[in-house]
């Protein structure tokens, strides 16, 4: 049995270029359904978030209409009310990446707020992409991979090809025109191969060990593939 190390936003809103506060946090499906997968495969998993604060779920990552229905939405959260390690996350500040097979971060528009410029999680990033452990970022997730920064100065993941949530889903969820930044444009700059594929659907990436996904559906999957790495 592994270890793998959810890293989780502590985040409970994201600031709009209004200066607006978006409720937000984790998004469920990215947290509960590779929660899921893990467990049934007989690994333990372990929640850090920055200073150790309970995270927050997104409200509506809760809802029936983005969970396919209400018993989806149920399931989801049955899952996360199993999930008893969310009610007592590790300070990030606090890991030890050896203590770990895998490390995993689920998305939501919280790591917009936060992960996106914490640099102690940029520096386990960072160490966990160069040591070759197998390393899942989906969604808003990959918000964090901006704090990453190598010995010269560059992204730590700059000519790494990855999926994340694109500007076309940005837009059609509504909130594209509020937002500082949009993550496509920001990882793009940062030198990052932004590998986009059809809106909503299942797009997952495998690029060395790291494995990315697009959005909340590519969330089962992206756990399938970082499964298939710790054998």
């Amino acid at each position: 049995m592994a270890k793998i190390l959810f890293v989780l936003t502590g985040a409970d809103h994201w600031t709009l270029a209004d200066g607006t506060q978006h409720p937000t946090g984790f998004w469920a499906e990215e947290a509960a359904a590779p929660y899921e997968a893990f467990r049934a495969a007989g690994h333990e998993v372990v929640v850090a978030t920055p200073g150790g604060v309970v995270p927050t779920v997104d409200k509506g990552s809760l809802a029936a209409e983005v969970n396919g229905g209400q018993e989806g939405a149920d399931r989801i959260a049955a899952v996360l009310a199993g999930m008893t390690e969310l009610q007592r996350p590790l300070r990030l500040e606090d890991v030890d990446l050896g203590d770990y097979a895998a490390v995993f971060y689920p998305g939501g528009h919280g790591p917009m707020e936060d992960l996106a410029v914490d640099a102690v999680s940029g520096r386990l990033l960072t160490e966990a992409l160069a040591s070759g452990r197998p390393l899942g970022v989906v969604c808003h997730g990959p918000a964090a991979l901006l704090a990453a920064v190598a010995e010269n100065g560059s992204n730590a993941f700059a000519g790494y090809r990855i999926a994340a949530f694109t500007n076309a889903e940005e837009h059609q969820a509504g909130l594209a025109d509020k937002a500082k930044w949009l993550l496509q444009d920001r990882l793009t700059e940062a030198g990052v191969d932004v590998r986009v594929g059809e809106p909503w659907a299942p797009h997952v990436v495998v690029d060395r060990n790291l494995v990315t996904g697009q959005n909340p559906a590519s969330s089962a999957p992206l756990a399938a593939e970082l499964l298939k790495k710790l054998h």
